[in-house]
């Protein structure tokens, strides 16, 4: 059975922070310095942000497969779970959004 390095695991996983990090801080800069963003531009950005999320689990867990060299369990985790994290995300949206119609739709005129 293999050690696991656990300061490098944890190096690893604060350099994966320290990305994520960015991404949050240019939505909110995208939103503050439009004034007013569309919502439909904001929702197929999610789309698309969750979709890249998704297809970087399926590279990496590929790759980790393969037994690539680069490949690392620790990122390779990380990234399935933060593609089904924001999967999850986006259906709960998705739900509240057909609630809030039907909800309207069935509103008395």
């Amino acid at each position: 059975m293999s050690q696991i390095d656990v300061n490098n695991l944890l190096s690893q996983m604060r350099q994966l922070s320290l990305q994520t990090k960015p991404v949050e801080q240019s939505f909110t800069a995208a939103a503050s310095a439009s004034g007013q963003t569309d919502f439909s531009s904001l929702l197929k950005k999610s789309i698309a942000s969750v979709a890249d999320a998704q297809t970087d689990a399926g590279t990496q867990a590929a790759a980790f497969e393969r037994g690539d060299e680069g490949a690392d369990l620790g990122r390779t985790m990380v990234a399935i779970n933060k593609a089904d994290l924001s999967l999850n995300t986006l259906t709960q949206v998705r739900n509240k959004l057909v609630d809030a119609y039907n909800n309207i739709m069935n509103m008395p005129v």
